[in-house]
């Protein structure tokens, strides 16, 4: 799966939003230039797993979400993960799949 940069750097200007903070302010709490954090808004510049982390940080969103869309809070945590995942699988490997995931889920083990 390639990496789509403009999408990532759409859910950092989102969640800077969300928080109402302005470029300016964000680049200077994680001390890079607006230019280079505008850059990156717009997928034109990639950011280093250090600074994603501090951005994650200010921004109280999880790298996950940044980078796949996936947050641990939602319900559907995962989902188009598993989907993926089951969709590249030969038809005997989805059964064995369902079946442990199967076993798991009737177990009295605690989540």
């Amino acid at each position: 799966m390639a990496i789509d940069y403009t999408v990532i750097g759409q859910r950092i200007k989102q969640a800077r939003l969300a928080k109402s903070l302005t470029q300016e302010e964000l680049a200077e709490k994680v001390d890079i230039s607006v230019a280079f954090l505008s850059r990156v808004e717009r997928g034109n510049s990639h950011i280093n797993l250090k600074r994603l982390n501090q951005v994650c940080g200010l921004l109280d969103v999880t790298e996950g979400y940044i980078l796949n869309g996936a947050s641990s809070n939602s319900s559907n945590y995962l989902n188009k993960e598993f989907s993926e995942l089951i969709k590249s699988c030969s038809p005997e490997k989805q059964k064995l799949i369902y079946n442990v995931a199967k076993v798991i889920v009737e177990s009295d083990i605690e989540e």
